[in-house]
């Protein structure tokens, strides 16, 4: 893996998104939010920071899960593209759903927009389609606002809900200790993280998003609009393992959100595959250092499967058969705590 210098130029803070106001804010919300339901009205299940929320109900647990699409749109506007955006509603939701190990069964996506526009939704529609058919699960309604007032084009969300097949418990990462291998999946590129810090690049840098970027086929603008890779399904196949310690998505906060499944161990990013070349390119553009890279966007591996090292040739086959023969070694667990990722020489203690 490359090392590229860590002169800084932009990073996500100073294109508009401050992480560490969020999390102020975040905690201020939380702070302020203190009730606890009946117990006759099901029981939460404690996994605090987890990518989805989940709730006992009777014999039944639920996972449920809610995401936008974020400034993404505004490309997919700029181009009027929106099959891909469509599509993200699913992928950015369903995939925190495959995180704790939960079989989607729904989506309820929503629509916030200054006017209907027949031809725009229908589009949008047919990649909300294509998602739910590769994440085996039904469109349950939506919401559709409009609200010129509010919205000055259109702002793509949903909420995905799963549940756990008879027998499944949710993987939590509870279960990871050091010695434990990590197992990565490719992205299909971006997804639908951090595309306000990109959109500055492309005007700073006035890119014609018709043109392919550098050694490219495809135009720029298709390619950042690359859809969100569906990983529910590998996720559902191999869920029922006793030797998969967590799952993991990286998506907005990179390869931070491995923090997320465990707090007290280590995870070493030693093998990290080559970095894909349109990140390298929006890395150039915008002399941003590795360590803002990797705590903005996936670098071109979207999932994360934790799993005992004994059991690692029969979790690939797993893998293999589950639609991600792509899959690849990335690194390890140790002691300790945080991020590492020894080549480039970066560290993270934490998700927020």
């Amino acid at each position: 893996m490359e090392a590229i210098a860590e002169s800084s130029h932009w990073t996500y803070a100073s294109s508009g998104v401050d992480r560490s106001a969020v999390s102020k804010a975040l905690a201020a919300l939380l702070e302020s939010t203190r009730y606890r339901p009946p117990a006759s009205h099901g029981r939460p299940v404690e996994a605090p920071g987890h990518y989805a929320g989940m709730i006992r109900v009777g014999r039944e647990t639920l996972a449920i899960t809610t995401d936008t699409v974020g400034t993404k749109v505004l490309l997919a506007e700029q181009m009027d593209r929106w099959e891909e955006v469509g599509e993200d509603i699913v992928g950015v939701n369903v995939n925190d759903l495959a995180s704790v190990g939960a079989r989607p069964i729904g989506v309820v996506d929503t629509i916030l927009c200054s006017k209907p526009d027949p031809s725009r939704f229908g589009a949008i529609g047919r990649g909300l389609g294509r998602g739910l058919r590769e994440a085996e699960c039904a469109l349950l309604g939506g919401e559709t606002a409009v609200v010129p007032d509010i919205v000055h084009g259109v702002d793509l969300g949903g909420t995905a809900i799963g549940y756990f097949p008879r027998g499944r418990r949710p993987i939590t990462g509870s279960r990871i200790r050091p010695g434990d291998v990590l197992l990565g999946v490719p992205s299909t590129g971006l997804h639908a993280n951090g595309f306000t810090l990109v959109r500055r690049l492309l005007t700073e840098s006035s890119i014609d998003l018709g043109r392919p970027r550098p050694g490219a086929r495809s135009s720029a603008g298709e390619e950042l609009l690359a859809p969100t890779r569906i990983y529910s399904r590998l996720a559902d196949r191999i869920a029922d393992r006793p030797e998969v310690h967590g799952l993991a998505h990286l998506s907005g906060g990179g390869v931070r959100n491995l923090v997320r499944l465990h707090p007290r161990v280590a995870f070493v990013l030693d093998r990290w595959p080559d970095v894909p070349p349109l990140f390298r390119w929006l890395q150039t553009m915008g002399s941003i250092p590795n360590s803002e890279m990797f705590q903005t966007f996936n670098m071109g591996i979207g999932f994360v499967i934790v799993a005992a090292s004994q059991h690692l040739a029969e979790t690939r086959r797993r893998l293999d058969r589950a639609g991600a023969p792509d899959a690849v070694l990335i690194g390890r667990v140790e002691r300790g705590a945080g991020v590492r990722l020894p080549a480039l020489g970066l560290e993270y203690e934490g998700y927020s």
